[in-house]
């Protein structure tokens, strides 16, 4: 095929990409406020920040990955014009997902003594402990709002999501200013406001996109009569063979940031405010190539339903080739700007905390160097996963996930992240060597079973 056959796809694929992206983008901006509005307070509170929600991102990434299991299952459906097929996928994985999110929130509250024993600084699990019992509820809603927007993305309906993360953002930017900083006559609460400014804007986007939803004919279908005598356990066991696998390979990646972030912690709270400032912004391109992955999961799952193998091994190419245009340009802002991007988080000009901020601010700088140099292949790997999804291939990426990770990435962090090593860069190069080794390998698995599908 000639590179237009790929290119020509661009246009389309933007169009449903950008509001996921968006959507995506709204989650992570809700912890980029919490970081810059908390930074003003001081290093120990931005890295009790870091630590509490290192708990939460565990948790989100089962749920999240989990709710994942709805989109291939609605698209294949919506492929096949089957509105009961796809109805019976939503109501399914709305149930699963709230006992999920209620699972999760009650994991965390009894996790959560461990930060005792993790070898954190004192000060911050002290700032960590109260600011991640209200964090962790908002966990129910969200994973709630994830079934919901799942749904919306079988369908090719990607805009509603995002008008709700745009309306929850917005509410928790207003509630961060007042309650962290006590304004308009309201207590200055410090990290707990930005914990109720969170709980309170995922209530909220919940509840919107249930509303907005429900009113708009092409969804009405698939709200009506719903009844828990309709659930039936073999669909249920069908969205937890999808959900679980791909739950866990989300699990698996999220936790070796995690681990980056305790790995950290034991260096000093210096180091673990500075990996935060790197992984936020890391997060923040990663949740563009989540997009993409969101789509390439939608349009293969398309085809699938519709049988149309060698439009379906196009399209996602095409998704792969867009986003590793987009990835570079990442790296190269990041690459331009990365001794200015830390300047976001902290006040230089804070005399109480200067030295710690300066030492901060020149260690995201170093940190923001490596996440440069992955930013090609994590997109490349997150969107390879998505058409895999889109494939129904859960189990085998899954190991593949674990290897990249764990086996490979993993103990590169823990032995080169050592003080008398390379310290908070070292654990950063591990992250790197993890990531590129999931893109290789999941791009060969992609590869072996589209050509498989071409010519069977």
């Amino acid at each position: 095929m000639t590179l237009k056959a790929y290119t020509s796809e661009f246009r389309y694929n933007l169009k449903l990409a950008y509001p996921v992206i968006l959507g995506m983008l709204g989650h992570t901006l809700v912890g980029f406020v919490d970081n810059i509005m908390v930074g003003q307070l001081g290093t120990a509170e931005l890295a009790a920040v870091s630590l509490g929600n290192s708990f939460l991102f565990i948790a989100m990434s089962l749920g999240i990955g989990f709710s994942t299991a709805i989109t291939p299952l609605v698209a294949e459906a919506d492929g096949e014009k089957n509105i009961k097929k796809g109805k019976e996928a939503f109501n399914h994985g709305i149930v699963l997902c709230t006992v999920l999110g209620i699972v999760l929130f009650l994991m965390i509250l009894a996790l959560k003594p461990l930060m005792y024993h993790m070898g954190q600084p004192e000060e911050v699990v002290q700032f960590a402990m109260p600011y991640l019992n209200l964090v962790a509820f908002s966990l129910v809603p969200l994973i709630m709002f994830q079934a919901f927007k799942q749904f919306a993305d079988g369908l090719s309906q990607t805009k509603y999501a995002m008008w709700a993360t745009i309306l929850a953002n917005v509410i928790n930017v207003v509630l961060n200013y007042i309650l962290i900083f006590g304004k308009f006559g309201f207590p200055e609460l410090g990290i707990i406001g930005a914990a109720i400014g969170t709980l309170t804007s995922r209530i909220i986007m919940l509840a919107f996109i249930w509303i907005l939803l429900r009113s708009k004919d092409k969804f009405k279908p698939y709200f009506e009569r719903f009844s828990f005598k309709n659930i039936k356990k073999s669909m249920l066991k069908k969205i937890i063979n999808l959900g679980f696998p791909s739950a866990l390979q989300m699990f698996f990646e999220v936790a070796i940031f995690t681990a980056a972030i305790w790995l950290s912690g034991v260096l000093g709270k210096n180091p673990q405010a500075a990996n935060q400032i790197a992984l936020n912004l890391s997060s923040m391109t990663f949740m563009v190539a989540m997009g993409l992955g969101a789509v390439a999961m939608i349009r293969v799952g398309n085809q699938k339903g519709l049988k149309n193998f060698t439009d379906l091994r196009r399209i996602a190419l095409s998704i792969f080739l867009l986003t590793i245009l987009i990835e570079v340009i990442f790296a190269m802002v990041f690459i331009i700007f990365h001794n200015d991007l830390p300047r976001l988080y902290l006040d230089e000009h804070d005399a109480i905390n200067q030295i710690d901020n300066f030492e901060v601010i020149a260690l995201a700088a170093k940190l923001i160097l490596v996440a440069a140099i992955f930013q090609i292949t994590d997109g490349v790997q997150v969107v390879v996963l998505g058409a895999l999804r889109g494939l129904q291939d859960v189990k085998i990426p899954t190991l593949l996930t674990f290897i990249a990770y764990w086996v490979i990435g993993f103990p590169i962090s823990y032995f080169l992240g050592k003080e008398d090593a390379y310290g908070s860069v070292g654990i950063w190069i591990g992250l790197l060597a993890g990531l590129t080794a999931s893109a290789i390998m999941l791009y060969i698995r992609f590869q072996y079973l589209t050509k498989k599908l071409i010519l069977r």
